[in-house]
This record gives structure tokens, sequence and C-alpha cells, in this order.
């Protein structure tokens, strides 16, 4: 067995040479880390807690999962029936397909910290405009990765319901649908983490939530709540994750 080939070699060169290059151009200096007494000091202003906010930025958080929630949910119900029209078996036309896959990609290519700055700038600032960024942006990676499960799934159960003469929409309804249903669910929790960080960001530029008292507590050099918002938005993750799984156990 040949190990080895010229061919990799090449591959492995040009990796190389390419993370030379953006290491320079990124500054890349693990020397920087030899000096832990500033890091040290700085962390030791986060404690001990100030937990007399703990009650309102407890709400906070709350808003920002109701952010990051509405945000992936409204993204997965507009997503979903786009994704049948961006993908090749079901979209029914070439034209159609390529419009919604030009569409969702569009959608994709726009973080939501610039759909963010738009909506927050024309509709005010304050937590809706963050849900529509997060709706937004969701559409497209949603309507984008559930299409590609539609174009992997089995094809068998949709000729059957051809064959009893079912339209299509019903076919890819019962046909389709409840064999990648599962892969949706686990790809709308890991959106819901990513929102809820997403949140944060958005907060920060006025969308509310925990990541805006973040960022005010950060600025104004409060580091005891600095320490409670960290440990807020950890616990709120880490919840996110768990339940999402517990789901997923029960569906699949």
């Amino acid at each position: 067995m040949v190990w080895f080939k010229k061919r990799q070699f090449i591959v492995y060169l040009i990796i190389g040479i390419l993370a030379g290059f953006c290491m320079r151009l990124t500054e890349f200096d693990l020397s920087k880390f030899q000096d832990f007494k500033n890091m040290g000091d700085f962390l030791s202003k986060w404690f001990p807690m100030n937990l007399e906010s703990l009650p309102y930025l407890f709400q906070e958080s709350l808003l920002t999962i109701a952010i990051a929630f509405l945000g992936s949910l409204f993204g997965l119900i507009i997503g979903l029936p786009l994704s049948f029209l961006a993908a090749r078996n079901t979209s029914g036309h070439r034209l159609v397909f390529t419009t919604t896959r030009f569409y969702l990609s569009f959608l994709r290519s726009v973080p939501e910290f610039v759909f963010g700055l738009i909506l927050l700038t024309t509709l005010g600032l304050g937590p809706f405009p963050a849900v529509i960024a997060i709706v937004l942006h969701n559409i497209g990676v949603l309507g984008k990765l559930i299409s590609e499960l539609i174009e992997a799934s089995d094809k068998g159960p949709m000729e059957a319901m051809s064959a009893v003469g079912a339209n299509r929409w019903i076919g890819n309804l019962f046909a389709i649908l409840p064999q990648i249903w599962p892969n949706v669910l686990s790809q709308y929790f890991y959106r819901f983490e990513v929102a809820i960080r997403t949140s944060l960001i958005l907060g920060m530029i006025g969308g509310g939530g925990i990541g805006q008292q973040l960022f005010i507590h950060f600025k104004t050099f409060q580091y005891q709540l600095v320490s409670v918002d960290v440990l807020l938005i950890m616990i709120m993750v880490i919840l996110v994750d768990y339940i999402g799984g517990k789901i997923r156990e029960k569906v699949i």
C-alpha cells in the first residue's frame, strides 16, 4: 500500500505555504501568551460576582432566548417550503430551482450583523429588528441545508406516492418529510444555538437582551457584572444543547 504520493506532497506543501502566509498576515505570534500577568489581573476584577442585578439580567437572558427562538423558528417555517423549491428532485422546474437557490444564497451570504445594522437603522432599536435579521439569515441557511437533505432522500416512497396518483406536494409531505425530519430538527437546534450567540452580537448594536447588557458592562468597566453576563450566556447555550438533544432522542 502506497501511503505517500507526489500529488499529496504538493497539496500539503500548498497548505503549509498558505498557513505560513496567513500567519504572517494575521501577525500570529504564540509568544504573546508568555505574560499572563495582565490577563490574570484583568480576570481578577470579575470576582466576586455582583448578583444584585441577577433578576434583571435573567430577564434579559430570557429576551435573548426569545430573539434566538423566534429567529430560528420563523427561519425554519419559511425556509422549509423554500427548500423543496431549491431541491433538484422536488422543484419541478429548472427556473424555479435556480431562482430559489439564488435567493437562498443571497440571504445566506449576508451576515445577521449586516441585516441588523440595516434593520436597526430603519426600524429603530430593540429586539424586533434583531429577530428579523436572524430570520432572514436562517431562511438562507436552513433552506440550503434542508434542500440537500431532500436531494439525498430515498426516492422509493416518492415513487410509490406517484404510482397511486398522489399530488406532488402531498407526496413531498408524506414521502420525503418523514425521512428528513430528525435531521431537520438537528439543524434547527444547531441554528438555535448559533442564533443565541448571534443575538449577543446584535445586542451590542442595540438589539436588546443580555448581549446589550454585556456590552454596556464592558464599556463602563463593571466587570463583576460581566462575569454574571458570561455565566448566564454559558447556562443558556448548555440548556439549549441539552433540551435539543433530548427532543432529538424522542423524535429519532
